[in-house]
């Protein structure tokens, strides 16, 4: 294995585990209540609480990623940290729109998972699922760049 795989491996693997620390703090705690009851809504509020929540939550996982990077003085490339969190906005937002969530269980012919509620949320367990999906691509696209 050459030093620039190993290195871009490394990357990788921190990225990743700190995108999702930042995730879990960005989704569950930097989030509000308005936001989370409101983003996936229609109008012009729904977008705000939308983007405030974007905006919060990607303060948060730009501060973990860069606060572990600092102590690791791992070598991100501002181009990928760029590309990668745009990507993270770009999925992160659809996501959270939920009618993607929807649409996939249904194809998936899943869609009563989707509303069942006890002993865990469908909707829940199923958007967090593709949230670390698109957290694995994010971590692929900062460690490739």
């Amino acid at each position: 294995m050459s030093h620039d795989t190993l290195t871009r491996s490394v990357v990788f693997a921190v990225t990743l585990a700190a995108l999702f620390v930042g995730h879990s703090v960005g989704d569950h705690i930097a989030q509000t209540d308005h936001q989370a009851a409101r983003k996936s809504g229609t109008g012009a509020a729904a977008w705000r609480a939308l983007a405030g929540h974007l905006i919060g939550y990607h303060v948060t996982v730009t501060a973990v990623l860069l606060l572990t990077a600092a102590a690791l003085r791992l070598p991100l490339s501002p181009l990928g940290v760029c590309v990668g969190l745009a990507f993270s906005a770009a999925t992160h937002g659809l996501l959270d729109r939920r009618w993607p969530v929807r649409a996939l269980l249904r194809a998936t012919r899943s869609p009563e998972f989707a509303e069942t509620t006890s002993p865990i949320s469908g909707m829940y367990a199923a958007d967090q699922s593709l949230h670390h999906l698109a957290l694995l691509g994010t971590a692929l696209l900062i460690a490739a760049l």
